[in-house]
């Protein structure tokens, strides 16, 4: 079997989660690894693991010349920078098969699309790294659900949220360099499976066309003053100067280019989810059927009690983002396959080895990019999107919400 000789851009909590789902995948060797202080431990971790020999480059450079793919995992700031890079190295000779790059895409509309264009002009293959669309969950139920769909109609509504207690870096947490703050986190994932899931059986992923969207955002937790001074003691953000949403919601409509119907997606995140850890939960509704997914509704089930709650060391080897060691805990077996990375990477490998793009291209991440910073436009203005409007369309390609330019406060301490 070919082997696809694949290098991490980035080693921090994503690539070490990416990391997990290899151990899984045939036909991937990790041989490389470039990021920050923390690529000599992640490294020896690929070692050590068998995931590859996961040498440490010194630059992005060097390492497109040992790898047949990159996959970009470094944070949001830094991105176009890291592209410009790659696009050198192809230009210089290195042969590249194809480059991935995690979610989102980019910060804004125009950021996005200079990443597909960079693209395109070093004709590389594109994957874009979107998990849940490839959660076996959501495929087996399109799956069983599919002669239903063919003799009763396509899927009407689908709602989807993604949320937690917060993220594990400081920069996540702000929003000039983040993008945002939720919605652009964990908004992106939810539009998406939700698009994906409204999408009528055997049409492209980008079938649907959005119509409009209307969104709010707050700062419903870490505005607070207690919790505003947690978060600058322990990521060095300051949310009074500038705040970022932690929750949000909102709903797309797409039509049907054919029939003309028009469906639904309703999202809704928040980083302030103090249950088990992270949860996603989706459902899909259509003419007589149903379907619903929770994460945290595991088949197997933990009790720690008060008396031995000291000896637990970790308690996210429970479940990602877990905010507590005692207690009934929901513990995922397996976590990395329930959210769909070890199929995105087998997606990746067979696409890039046969010379095509992935699932999901950078050109499907603009387009997530375009409905997150459209919803971010909605809660500013405090009006319903038309996405099919050219003067909407065209300010969308210069936007840049008013919370990643470190303003939140003029949208999120507002009177309503």
């Amino acid at each position: 079997m070919e082997k696809l000789r694949l290098g991490f851009i980035g080693a921090g909590f994503i690539a070490n989660f990416h990391a997990t789902a290899l151990k899984m995948v045939r036909g991937i060797e990790l041989v490389g690894v470039y990021g920050s202080k923390r690529a000599k431990e992640f490294s020896a971790r690929a070692r050590a693991e068998g995931i590859g020999e996961c040498k440490v480059y010194p630059n992005v450079a060097e390492m497109c010349k040992g790898c047949d793919t990159v996959a970009i995992l470094a944070p949001n700031p830094v991105r176009l920078e890291i592209v410009e890079e790659i696009v050198e190295a192809v230009k210089a000779g290195a042969e590249l098969k194809g480059v991935i790059c995690e979610k989102p895409l980019g910060r804004t509309v125009a950021e996005a699309k200079r990443l597909v264009a960079m693209a395109k002009e070093a004709k590389l293959a594109t994957a874009y790294f979107e998990n849940q669309l490839h959660m076996k969950a959501i495929r087996r139920a399109l799956a069983q659900l599919e002669p239903v769909q063919k003799a009763m109609g396509p899927i009407a509504l689908a709602r989807s949220s993604e949320e937690h207690g917060g993220p594990h870096e400081g920069w996540f947490w702000d929003p000039t360099q983040q993008g945002g703050g939720v919605l652009s986190d964990m908004g992106c994932h939810s539009i998406a499976v939700s698009w994906f899931v409204l999408t009528p059986v055997g049409k492209p992923v980008r079938f649907l066309e959005p119509v409009s969207i209307c969104a709010e955002t707050a700062l419903l937790k870490w505005g607070q003053p207690k919790y505003r001074q947690k978060l600058l003691d322990r990521m060095g953000v300051d949310y009074e100067k500038i705040p970022a949403e932690d929750f949000c919601t909102g709903t797309v409509t797409f039509r049907n280019p054919e029939s003309g119907q028009l469906v639904k997606a309703q999202f809704t995140n928040s980083w302030m989810y103090d249950k088990q850890g992270l949860r996603l939960l989706m459902d899909g509704l259509g003419p007589g059927y149903a379907f619903e997914v929770n994460s945290l509704k595991s088949p197997l089930e933990v009790f720690v009690g008060d008396a031995a709650a000291e000896a637990v060391a970790d308690a996210e080897k429970a479940v990602e983002k877990s905010t507590a060691s005692r207690g009934l805990l929901a513990v995922h077996p397996n976590e990395a396959d329930l959210y769909g990375y070890v199929d995105e990477f087998e997606d990746v490998r067979d696409a890039f080895l046969a010379g095509k793009d992935g699932f999901l291209n950078w050109e499907y991440g603009l387009e997530i990019t375009r409905l997150c910073q459209a919803a971010y436009m909605s809660a500013e203005r405090q009006m319903t999107i038309d996405l099919t409007d050219k003067a909407t369309q065209r300010k969308l390609d210069s936007y840049t919400s008013l919370i990643a330019q470190g303003k939140g406060g003029e949208v999120l301490y507002r009177q309503s």
